[in-house]
């Protein structure tokens, strides 16, 4: 899988197409596999009824005209209201998705549509996911192209030899910190990808020197949200992995300048 390869450079649409598209829905997902991102990013919660939801919030507001906690509701109430409300792309003067029938989406729902070797990272946002998404992924048969990750380690370590790649948690990451600032060899041993941000709580996280401890192990390290093409051009000459960004077509536009050749976009 391009996500686990330490000698690939994927790039991972965050939310999808979020800079152009409502972010967490089918929309905005279809865009990013058209433009030819090379893998998808987003996140799950659950419903009142116990259903896994693609969504990033625990309120409704920011991205649709619901109001309120999303796990009060049940995945039917969720489905009834416009998850494309909220999206502006010029920060308010005009919304293009407002009343175009853009929906919150089940995670089933997602891995029906999605194309069927599409890799994907799933943050999960509530351990009460955890259990809901080892039996989904069992049963979309997925287990070969998804990373689970999530920053609470109750969310990620029950998921410990299911059979799946896991994401690193907050906790995972700072043990790997003395040894990175130390350039010492580091080898984790339940974790087959970090996905860290430049900075976290205002303080730069140590991007090069854990991509340097970590080189020859196994795991890799991408990097979230970058959307300038000299960032991302950067940390791939650094030793990451994987670029997450609201706007993989510039993205792939810069991997392409650093490879030297035009990326193909995906055909219908």
């Amino acid at each position: 899988m391009i996500l686990l390869d330490p000698l690939a450079r994927p790039v991972i649409g965050h939310r999808g197409n979020r800079a152009h598209a409502p972010e967490n829905t089918l929309e905005s997902f279809a865009e990013a596999v058209a433009l030819g991102a090379d893998a998808l990013e987003f996140d799950l919660r659950l419903s009142r009824d116990g259903q896994l939801v693609v969504f990033h919030d625990a309120t409704l507001e920011r991205t649709t005209d619901g109001h309120g906690e999303l796990e009060r509701l049940t995945l039917a109430e969720l489905q009834q209201l416009d998850a494309g409300a909220k999206f502006t792309p010029d920060g308010g003067t005009g919304f293009p998705w407002r009343g175009r029938g853009v929906r919150i989406r089940s995670f089933d729902q997602v891995m029906e549509a999605l194309p069927r070797e599409l890799p994907c990272i799933v943050e999960l946002k509530t351990p009460a996911a955890t259990e809901p998404l080892r039996a989904a992924v069992r049963r979309h048969g997925i287990q070969r192209r998804i990373v689970v990750a999530g920053f609470d380690a109750r969310c990620t370590r029950p998921l410990r030899g299911a059979g799946f790649a896991l994401g690193a948690c907050t906790r995972d990451v700072a043990a790997l910190l003395p040894a990175a600032l130390l350039r010492l060899h580091a080898a984790p041993r339940h974790v087959q990808a970090l996905c860290i941000p430049p900075r976290w709580h205002g303080l730069p996280v140590p991007i090069a020197a854990l991509a340097r401890s970590l080189r020859g192990s196994g795991t890799v390290i991408h990097v979230w949200t970058v959307n300038h093409p000299a960032e991302a051009l950067a940390l791939w000459h650094g030793g990451v992995q994987g670029i997450i960004s609201d706007d993989p077509a510039a993205m792939l536009r810069a991997r392409d300048a650093l490879r030297g050749g035009p990326t193909r976009q995906r055909g219908p």
